[in-house]
């Protein structure tokens, strides 16, 4: 059976780096795999009173069933002010709800990070800040590896593809060992 992985972007943008560094993702993975690309588009901000009136909105029970069904999932994170942008901490509070749900979303699931910025750092401060949320929410974070992409200006074309090689050999390596973590998985 293969491996199925859902590429979730931390960013909005249309001629975004980390959906773009999640296309190139999906182009180099292993053969047994699926990957799937999630955003964050329709998601609202968090809001006690809407869930307890309304309930899960739409837009989060519909990723909510993407992340239930997949083996692994690859977060493509941005870093905005050096830390976690906004949007994505908040799609992530959102799946988190109810809380007895918990256990099914993201308990012992396989988690990698990775993202593209433009600056010279990458997004290490950015995936830094995921980890208390990642022990909080009780995943399985793969450790194997580290992908940042810096100065992302660079590595892709104007249609958003990855055209540096050294950097698509680095996201080759770093989604094949992400894939074999995820056999291991539970779910």
């Amino acid at each position: 059976m293969a491996i199925r992985i859902l590429g979730i972007s931390g960013s909005l943008r249309k001629q975004s780096f980390n959906t773009a560094l999640l296309k190139a993702a999906r182009s180099v993975i292993p053969a047994d795999c699926t990957f799937d690309i999630a955003t964050l588009h329709g998601i609202p901000l968090y809001d006690g009173d809407l869930e307890q009136q309304e309930g899960i909105p739409p837009a989060v029970a519909a990723l909510k069933d993407r992340v239930l069904g997949c083996d692994g999932l690859l977060l493509a994170t941005p870093e905005y002010n050096n830390s976690i942008p906004g949007v994505f901490k908040n799609a992530i509070d959102w799946l988190s709800r109810p809380a007895a749900e918990i256990p099914a979303v993201f308990g012992n699931r396989p988690v990698a990070l990775i993202g593209a910025s433009p600056g010279g750092f990458g997004t290490i401060l950015s995936q830094n800040a995921w980890l208390p949320v990642f022990r909080t929410l009780g995943v399985r974070f793969w450790t194997g590896g580290r992908l940042l992409a810096s100065r992302a200006g660079g590595l892709f074309d104007a249609d958003g593809n990855l055209v540096d090689e050294r950097m698509r050999d680095q996201l080759q390596t770093f989604v094949r060992g992400f894939a074999e973590y995820c056999t291991g998985s539970a779910h």
